[in-house]
């Protein structure tokens, strides 16, 4: 099958895609809280487990990358969407089963990717941290560096290693990931559709990494209950976006 990409997206497009996003998590809340759930408990359970261990140095790191794992926890999401416009019934089996894709592996290697970047970026901010940390002479344990200009500093190279690591993952799976979803390719191709995407739609795509990144973000500040309602609507609108983009 061939595979086009669209080189007019518009601003239109996003506003267009959040609210039919929208209208799929009304019409199967279920889903979209399930999926969410289960990102908020493990988010919970990481957080918890570093702050009871009193490990700032991690901490920190692990709380600006946790949304880096967002795209493949709404696998499940893309199917929901695929489903309900194709007019087919909306089953537990095939939704919770999307991560398997065409039973060919490829999602699975794409997840593994995605918290390989993880790991990566949790290695990386380490590194950063310990170098700051070093100059600033206060304790590994606490989290007053961030209060001095030491800490400043820190976050914001920090701040511009994560935001150049987030656009990089976000550049390979906003498209990808929903079209392995979609459609039998390997995932070679569907990476390449998705920076062709991005290739072509610079400016539009920039805003919707923009408005995915801030809405995460602003969902996890209380207690990461945001997300039953921001993860949903942000999976099901990747994938309405995803069909504007792919012929």
């Amino acid at each position: 099958m061939m595979t086009t990409v669209t080189n007019d997206l518009t601003i239109g497009d996003l506003r267009a895609a959040i609210a039919a996003g929208w209208a799929d998590f009304r019409a199967c809340p279920a889903f979209g809280l399930f999926f969410a759930a289960i990102y908020i408990a493990a988010g919970l359970l990481l957080y918890y487990a570093l702050f009871v261990r009193a490990e700032a140095a991690w901490l920190v790191p692990a709380a600006a990358g946790f949304p880096l794992l967002a795209p493949f926890a709404a696998v499940g999401l893309y199917e929901v969407s695929r489903r309900r416009e194709a007019g087919l019934p909306m089953k537990w089996g095939p939704v919770l089963g999307a991560l398997r894709g065409h039973d060919d592996g490829q999602i699975l290697t794409m997840g593994v990717i995605v918290f390989v970047a993880f790991a990566f970026w949790i290695g990386i901010a380490h590194g950063i941290f310990a170098i700051f940390m070093a100059q600033s002479g206060v304790g590994s344990q606490s989290l007053a560096l961030f209060g001095t200009a030491t800490g400043i500093a820190m976050l914001v190279v920090g701040g511009a290693a994560g935001a150049l690591m987030a656009l990089a993952l976000f550049s390979i799976t906003v498209i990808s990931l929903p079209m392995l979803v979609d459609r039998e390719v390997d995932f070679i191709t569907a990476i390449i559709a998705s920076l062709a995407t991005i290739r072509s739609n610079r400016f539009v795509l920039l805003a919707w990494a923009i408005i995915v990144a801030v809405s995460l973000f602003a969902a996890i500040v209380p207690l990461f209950l945001g997300l039953l309602v921001v993860l949903p609507v942000l999976g099901h609108a990747t994938w309405h976006l995803y069909r504007r983009s792919v012929h």
